[in-house]
């Protein structure tokens, strides 16, 4: 398979005062199309940075980041954004659900900032689409109040499918789920790798999570520890 992802010599370097601190130390590997791999590292060990500039939310302070074969480590803010809307879906561990609004508009809102230009009722079916993937659509009309932990998550996935992204960024998406609902969770990741092709970046602490995936990257102190195929995938 192609890779999708490629990261070459990767360094990320922050300055606290007078103190310069390397949390990316000259990293490299490749993503094929269609993988679902799993990062897992202690916390400080670099593994977020790389998530960040993988995202786009953050620049390498040298090195080279190629997606689809487009150099991304020097684009403009602006091609960082068109690349974020039009390729990348973000579940993060907070769900980061707006309280006050149910969950087909929490679904609609990137398509409401981005350049789409989709009308009301375009946006709504395009909304219903994304929640009947993560088997929500009867509760379209719920607030997150009214919902699990595991349905706040999956309303979470839904809004990061509505761009028909061809990457999820997963950012500890179990950490506040219970045992049984991350395990529905990582049921569903499965589903979209394994069924709709989408490539699943995920960054895990918990290494019994981690295999779910196909292959498990560990970091420690902004290095690769290990990069190895899971030997035997757990499957949800």
């Amino acid at each position: 398979m192609d890779a999708m992802i490629s990261i070459r010599n990767l360094v990320k370097t922050y300055r606290l005062g007078e103190t310069e601190v390397r949390a990316l130390a000259g990293v490299s590997f490749e993503v094929a199309t269609g993988e679902f791999l799993a990062v897992t590292g202690p916390s400080g060990s670099g593994k977020s940075t790389l998530m960040h500039i993988l995202g786009c939310l953050d620049r390498p302070t040298s090195g080279q980041y190629l997606l689809d074969g487009r150099d991304v480590s020097t684009m403009t803010r602006d091609q960082l954004a068109d690349v974020r809307q039009a390729k990348i879906g973000f579940v993060f561990q907070g769900f980061n659900l707006l309280a006050r609004t149910s969950a087909l508009d929490n679904v609609e809102l990137p398509l409401l900032y981005g350049r789409a230009g989709l009308g009301a009722v375009a946006r709504h079916a395009r909304a219903m689409e994304a929640l009947a993937a993560v088997g929500l659509e009867e509760r379209a009309h719920h607030h997150p109040n009214q919902l699990s932990g595991g349905q706040q998550q999956r309303v979470a996935i839904a809004r990061a499918l509505i761009n028909n992204p061809s990457i999820l960024l997963a950012d500890e998406p179990t950490g506040n789920l219970d045992t049984r609902t991350s395990l529905e969770v990582m049921e569903l990741f499965q589903e979209l790798n394994e069924v709709r092709g989408i490539t699943v970046l995920l960054i895990t602490h918990e290494m019994d999570i981690a295999e779910h995936g196909t292959r498990v990257i560990s970091f420690r102190d902004g290095r690769i520890l290990t990069d190895l195929p899971v030997a035997h995938r757990r499957i949800a």
